[in-house]
């Protein structure tokens, strides 16, 4: 792979998160379930003690946590390594805002993190293969 394929994978790469992203806050679920392979793993232990198999079990878990929830997801500085021409891993430092309905079991949450990811090039495309969430710091509001 020489250094212009490089660049463009590691590009590719960030369109690929920033439609992640743009799914989650916009709540295309089907736009979610599709920036992961179809046999992806999000791993959430340190979030929510879970770990969900599969792009639409993946898209099913996160709909299911975010959907009556106002997100806003912001990734920055990326640190892509290429492993091949079809493999990469990442790791995004985070910053998330959530604000529940009414009723809701948190007001709202400022969050900040890392995302830990593996990316795969599946049919000439990159997807995420895997996905891991730390967190730095939550900053929560109550209910109410």
């Amino acid at each position: 792979m020489d250094d212009v394929e490089r660049l463009v994978a590691i590009e590719e790469i960030k369109q690929l998160k920033a439609r992640y992203f743009r799914c989650m806050d916009t709540k295309d679920w089907a736009g979610f379930e599709a920036v992961f392979t179809e046999a992806a793993v999000m791993d959430m232990a340190e979030e929510a003690g879970d770990v969900v198999h599969g792009a639409a079990e993946i898209a099913a878990y996160v709909r299911g946590h975010v959907d009556p929830v106002v997100t806003v997801h912001h990734g920055h500085m990326p640190e892509i390594t290429l492993t091949s021409s079809s493999t990469a891993t990442g790791i995004w430092a985070m910053e998330d805002v959530l604000r529940w309905p009414e009723g809701g079991p948190l007001g709202a949450m400022h969050g900040f993190g890392h995302y830990h990811e593996t990316y795969e090039r599946v049919h000439g495309e990159w997807q995420i293969a895997t996905l891991r969430l730390t967190r730095l710091r939550r900053d929560v509001e109550p209910a109410g």
